[in-house]
């Protein structure tokens, strides 16, 4: 008897359990609370997800998501007023293992000086162009053309940036449509530099869902067709000279699904114009969205993780941003990190070299599914309300964004949804100027996109406490005070030192007391700005309003503060003199902002 057949007559016995059986002792452990509340997951794409799933959740799986590969162009962006710096940095950068180049086309430049010594044949090439694009797109043409090489070595694309001007700067006219239409003819004979490139970044950096981005992203390019095909350019043209850039953020498993959806949406979208198969590229660019100038640090591993959501969606191309990008000019090593994480994935961690590893995956599969229906339903009602340029014209597609936008910020600012170093776990350790904190303001015009980071407003309590620094010349200091059951009070400790922690300010290590009365007298008296108390509830029931009698007896006006929420008390505490509650439920921004709002009022300045 083979060791299979042994195999399946030792489990004979064992009956395997259904998903409902689970989902029962599920619901035992849970004593009582709500097996929805406490474990399915709600995202805002309006997707449900289960915490676990078995053989009784096969479903039918998404087609034509794409195709994983080894041969995933890593970028790297280069600004191209000065040719000859710009060239030095292309070549440096191919050095460093990259092998794509994205050159930002500000100006009147040489692509001959700009591209000296590189490889066209090996490395891809492409270009970002802020204005007029004929000059320069003639003499790289030309250029290429002197090279003598085989036209489908040449890869890369052009980016004219419709779309992203329109979003961003309000700016449409017909005239970037005709430059689209030369643009294809131009490279008609390249069928590997792609002339209809569409970056829909600023979706997701304006606060967007995925399904957003994938419905408004489709919509733009059925816009395009038609924009296209009223100046002799066919559907079929356009989606093999289509490619796509999206954003890439921190939800690892929905963006592998995004990448995988927009990919088999697409495909589908082609058949409608009886197109069986395309030549479309798609790549990725890591999000300002998921990106903080506080503990930046961590921006590594976000784009690490990001970085990984992409190659197993299958892009094409992918480009990562330096992890200081956001707060001052990126330097070599900043560089030459953000160049080699995708390396690493590719090369070590074998990220390309498996054939679609996530295909099959239950739980990919599941968010793959519903991503697709809900975005492929938003997709139609953006079509039947007169298409993407209509809607954005009456600012449909602008407030839908916004919508979700404050419910991301809410959730941060609730703290619900960590993000590591802004609302959650502060470096404490780290100094960081108020001029960066600052240079950053979101833009008021409603008809516009406006590309931030997730956690700018709660950095803003940061740059209040640094301004604060400024102005009075000292930082306040929060004082941790705890006394009572041993267990809650050290739990409560911990929650005030990082919560407090957000918002700049010296905390100093937790002090245990051995009574309330100890407690109230010593933290009146200290030289601490802010008191934080720090207890179990039944010791806050027994002697929290004697604390805080006590404590104002001999300090009228330093902030006390109370970690919990004891409900039956709340209103007497606040009225025996406690400034407030840190509690999980409680409103970061607004709490911390109240707070310093408080120390301005009771501190004067320094006199000179």
């Amino acid at each position: 008897m083979d060791n299979d057949s042994k195999d399946k007559m030792l489990f004979q016995e064992f009956i395997p359990p259904t998903k409902q059986e689970w989902i029962d002792k599920a619901n035992v452990d849970l004593k009582g609370a709500d097996f929805d509340k406490r474990l399915v997951w709600k995202n805002l794409n309006g997707i449900n997800l289960q915490p676990f799933y078995t053989l009784d959740d096969q479903k039918e799986l998404l087609n034509n998501t794409g195709i994983n590969s080894e041969e995933v162009v890593n970028f790297r962006r280069i600004n191209a007023k000065d040719a000859k710096i710009a060239n030095q940095l292309g070549i440096k950068a191919v050095e460093e293992g990259m092998n794509g180049l994205i050159f930002e086309i500000n100006s009147t430049v040489s692509p001959e000086q700009l591209l000296n010594d590189n490889a066209l044949d090996e490395v891809s090439v492409s270009f970002d162009i802020a204005g007029e694009s004929g000059t320069f797109i003639s003499a790289y043409k030309a250029y290429i053309q002197s090279l003598s090489l085989e036209a489908d070595r040449i890869k890369g694309y052009v980016n004219l940036n419709v779309f992203e001007n329109y979003l961003t700067k309000g700016s449409l006219e017909e005239g970037v449509f005709d430059d689209l239409a030369s643009l294809i003819k131009t490279f008609e004979k390249y069928p590997n530099i792609k002339s209809v490139a569409i970056n829909s970044t600023m979706y997701q950096n304006s606060g967007s869902n995925q399904v957003q981005e994938i419905a408004y992203t489709l919509n733009s390019v059925v816009s395009l067709i038609e924009k296209l095909a009223e100046r002799g350019i066919s559907a079929k043209q356009v989606f093999d000279n289509l490619y796509v850039i999206l954003g890439v953020s921190s939800e690892y498993f929905v963006e592998i699904a995004k990448f995988r959806v927009f990919n088999s949406l697409l495909a589908n979208i082609a058949t409608k114009y009886g197109i069986k198969e395309i030549n479309s590229e798609m790549a990725a660019r890591t999000s300002v969205w998921s990106k903080s100038v506080t503990d930046a640090n961590t921006n590594m591993l976000r784009s690490t993780t990001e970085a990984m959501s992409a190659l197993l969606g299958n892009v094409n191309g992918i480009e990562l941003d330096p992890y200081d990008h956001e707060f001052k000019k990126s330097n070599d090593f900043s560089s030459r990190i953000a160049g080699n994480i995708t390396t690493i994935l590719k090369e070590e961690s074998y990220f390309g070299k498996v054939a679609n590893p996530v295909d099959g995956s239950y739980y990919i599969e599941e968010v793959s599914l519903k991503l697709a229906e809900n975005a492929l339903s938003l997709f139609k009602l953006i079509e039947e309300d007169g298409g993407f340029i209509s809607n954005i014209e009456n600012e449909t597609i602008q407030n839908q964004i916004a919508e979700i936008r404050l419910n991301k910020i809410k959730l941060l600012s609730q703290r619900r949804v960590a993000m590591v170093g802004v609302n959650k776990y502060p470096n404490l350790m780290e100094s960081i100027s108020e001029e960066i904190l600052g240079s950053e303001e979101v833009a008021t015009d409603t008809k516009l996109l406006s590309p931030q980071r997730a956690g700018l407003q709660i950095e803003k309590i940061r740059y209040n406490t640094e301004h604060f620094v400024t102005e009075k010349g000292f930082r306040p200091v929060v004082e941790i005070a705890s006394y009572g059951q041993l267990v809650m009070r050290k739990a409560r400790a911990a929650f005030a030192f990082d919560y407090m922690g957000v918002s700049g300010f010296d905390i100093l290590e937790e002090k245990s007391f051995k009574d309330h009365k100890e407690a109230a007298a010593k933290t009146s008296v200290s030289n601490s700005d802010i008191v934080v108390i720090c207890s179990s509830d039944p010791d806050y029931e027994a002697t929290g309003l004697e604390y805080i009698k006590k404590f104002r007896a001999k300090n009228p006006t330093k902030i006390l503060l109370l970690a919990g929420y004891p409900k039956d008390i709340q209103q007497a505490m606040l009225e025996a003199g406690l400034d407030g509650f840190i509690h999980m439920k409680a409103d970061i921004y607004k709490t911390l902002t109240e707070i310093q709002q408080k120390i301005s009022q009771t501190i004067k300045p320094l006199e000179i």
